[in-house]
């Protein structure tokens, strides 16, 4: 196909024929958000106690969750409302769906998210395991993770899989390509034609974690792995913006992409491709 065809975001032009392709019919925004600062991110020898999955926020995580819920407000609360109390009613067509990743801190900071959310806004939550942390083994040694990421730094990490029983980032690159083929049959099913929620002013929320906030953005924009190890996580609580353009298109935000090292869409390595071959013999990024 062509690469207009494949593309994903970022043209403002509009046509009959790509509004037909357009993605996720009825959403108008997609909202990525990593969780807020955990107890992990501060000490990594929880992870020998605790089971990652059940580390907590920290009380500056809850703080950081709580202003990523004003910054999520901010896109679906009108103007007009904005000084209202978040959890009285306002009257607007902007609805928001969450998915959360089963994570305690993940969990949290939506708990956060939500205190700055109108209830009568918010379509449903629903937890999703496919977008949950890369797992690292269970309860981990510090000395032998800081070994093993070391490793990894060194083979790489989009194809490095942590021992005893971790993943690659391969593994939650797949695992994250079927939770988008869910929000399509989603979008596709309750968003499309749903003149009770204006669908076109429907966002989603999604909670998750850096690495897999990462590779949701590779696999929609097909970026590729070089370019995938050249980027580098959000901060914790940071709230990444997809937005529909003209075109039908979702297009990622110039800071949002700069903040995690990706390229723009007109230097993507794919595209370069057509135009020199010699890309193919490249075994570094």
């Amino acid at each position: 196909k062509k690469a207009e065809e494949s593309r994903s975001s970022s043209s403002s032009s509009s046509s009959p024929s790509r509004e037909s392709k357009r993605a996720l019919p009825g959403i108008h925004r997609i909202i990525l958000i990593r969780h807020g600062e955990s107890l992990g991110n501060i000490d990594e020898r929880a992870y020998g106690e605790t089971a990652d999955w059940r580390i907590p926020l920290t009380n500056k995580g809850r703080e950081q969750a709580r202003k990523a819920g004003k910054k999520v407000a901010s896109h679906i609360i009108t103007p007009s409302n904005i000084d209202k109390n978040p959890k009285e009613s306002t009257g607007s067509n902007n609805n928001i769906f969450f998915y959360v990743s089963p994570y305690l801190r993940t969990r949290q900071t939506l708990r956060e998210i939500l205190h700055e959310i109108p209830s009568d806004q918010i379509l449903g939550i629903r937890e999703d395991p496919r977008i949950s942390e890369q797992q690292f083994g269970n309860f981990q040694s510090h000395h032998t993770m800081q070994d093993n990421k070391a490793t990894r730094s060194d083979f790489g990490r989009f194809y490095y899989r942590f021992p005893e029983g971790g993943e690659s980032g391969f593994d939650v690159y797949n695992r994250v390509s079927g939770f988008i083929g869910t929000l399509k049959r989603d979008s596709a099913e309750y968003y499309n034609d749903d003149e009770d929620h204006h669908g076109n002013s429907t966002t989603i929320c999604i909670v998750t974690h850096g690495l897999a906030l990462r590779l949701f953005l590779m696999r929609w924009f097909q970026y590729s792995v070089h370019e995938f190890e050249r980027s580098y996580n959000p901060k914790n609580a940071a709230v990444v913006v997809l937005e529909r353009d003209p075109g039908g298109w979702f297009e990622l935000s110039p800071v949002d992409r700069l903040a995690m090292g990706f390229p723009s869409y007109q230097n993507q390595e794919r595209f370069r491709l057509m135009h020199d071959y010699s890309l193919l013999d490249k075994s570094a990024w």
